[in-house]
């Protein structure tokens, strides 16, 4: 039989130890990847939420374009007179349906309008008339996204 002594018991003294420094240098390293995860995350989330509201003001500047469109339908079909709003269009047949801009804002229509034959105009995401964020027929040749140039 082998008797246990000091000098034999050492080496699984030092074993368990080392074991159990393992398991704790475990825990640091998983704390380290779910920081370096988060961070990440974070990184994503901010980017993705920027070209969310870049996507709105597209769909905002298509949506004018659209019911620019539905007007002059609608004036084609009765001989050159204006809808009032956007229910007239909806009643007309000419659209099945009155949308909100994405910022769940009526669009307001003048026709006659004047910038044009019909100005359509959604207040953006402030919702307030008169902002810089305001997105009209009439300035389709302004980059509304964050630059200031002309489009090409």
């Amino acid at each position: 039989m082998t008797q246990v002594t000091a000098e034999t018991d050492a080496p699984l003294r030092d074993q368990v130890k080392s074991r159990a420094a393992e398991r704790g240098m475990t825990l640091i390293e998983i704390l380290v990847v779910l920081a370096i995860i988060s961070l990440i995350i974070g990184g994503v989330a901010v980017a993705a939420f920027g070209r969310l509201d870049t996507a709105k003001i597209k769909d905002a500047r298509n949506q004018v374009t659209q019911i620019q469109g539905f007007v002059e339908i609608y004036k084609l079909e009765k001989s050159g007179k204006c809808p009032k709003d956007l229910q007239d269009l909806k009643a007309a047949g000419v659209v099945n349906k009155v949308s909100k801009d994405p910022w769940g804002n009526d669009y307001v229509l003048t026709c006659p309008g004047e910038h044009g034959d019909v100005d359509v105009l959604s207040f953006g995401p402030d919702g307030q008339a008169g902002g810089d964020d305001d997105i009209a027929s009439w300035d389709d040749d302004r980059d509304k996204d964050g630059d200031d140039e002309k489009k090409k």
